[in-house]
């Protein structure tokens, strides 16, 4: 869906777009709407100025960078750090000039070029895609070049996006145990006569957020643990417990 939104965008502002999709049905609805579809990725990529990966996890980035030419290629992926900066040394090898650019951003913004967008890597290579990152968003940060810096800062601020929404809940759940649902408690409604804001949550477990939970949740947060090696992640909660020396 992330890709996709992009792909919208490029040709909205004229671009050229050349895509291939591990799902072919996503292809020819790309194809529909001007973009021009391919079965191989490296055909895809052939002659291109600039790639843009947006996969599942770094697995799927790594294979692809297989059958990819070497052009300046840009990767969204929320991925962990580690295998992140194991990429960039990889494609310094290779004379694959590599950058590391996730989102915070849904479907809909990637569409409307809002959002955050983080970037990593080489400073001059930033710079040369500078321009053509920030049409992509409302919000672009360079965070310097240590390589891993974009992906450890996004998963960041995926978990504080969790704990954050996990703390409302269990405040909330709270309130309705003693008979004080959040949008009818009397404190709420007095601040809301006085023209104060009123905070409202409503459950939601449509297609983005179950999207979401599989792209961004427990099993890519137990891996990043896992490769920083200072803790553990709960199967069952996905709670971090620090590991005792």
């Amino acid at each position: 869906m992330m890709g996709s939104g992009f792909v919208e965008a490029l040709l909205r502002r004229g671009e050229r777009v050349a895509v291939w999709n591990r799902t072919p049905e996503k292809t020819r609805l790309l194809e529909a709407l001007g973009a021009t579809g391919f079965a191989d990725p490296s055909e895809a990529a052939r002659g291109a100025d600039r790639i843009h990966i947006m996969l599942s996890d770094d697995a799927a980035v790594d294979a692809l960078l297989d059958r990819i030419a070497s052009a300046i290629v840009i990767d969204h992926t929320t991925v962990a750090p580690r295998p992140t900066a194991a990429r960039f040394e990889r494609c310094e090898r290779e004379s694959i000039a590599f950058l590391h650019a996730p989102v915070f951003m849904s479907p809909q913004m990637t569409r409307e070029g809002k959002g955050i967008m983080l970037c990593s890597g080489p400073a001059e290579r930033f710079e040369r895609a500078r321009s053509f990152l920030a049409a992509m968003t409302a919000d672009l940060w360079y965070v310097g070049e240590r390589t891993d810096k974009a992906a450890a800062l996004k998963l960041f601020g995926n978990q504080m996006i969790f704990f954050i929404t996990a703390g409302l809940a269990d405040g909330f759940a709270l309130t309705r145990s003693v008979d004080l649902p959040p949008r009818h408690d009397r404190l709420s409604r007095e601040e809301d006569r006085r023209g104060r804001f009123q905070l409202v949550v409503r459950p939601y477990d449509g297609p983005q957020r179950r999207t979401f939970d599989a792209r961004n949740g427990a099993g890519r947060r137990r891996r990043a643990a896992r490769s920083a090696g200072d803790c553990e992640m709960d199967g069952r909660d996905d709670r971090a417990r620090l590991r005792r020396p």
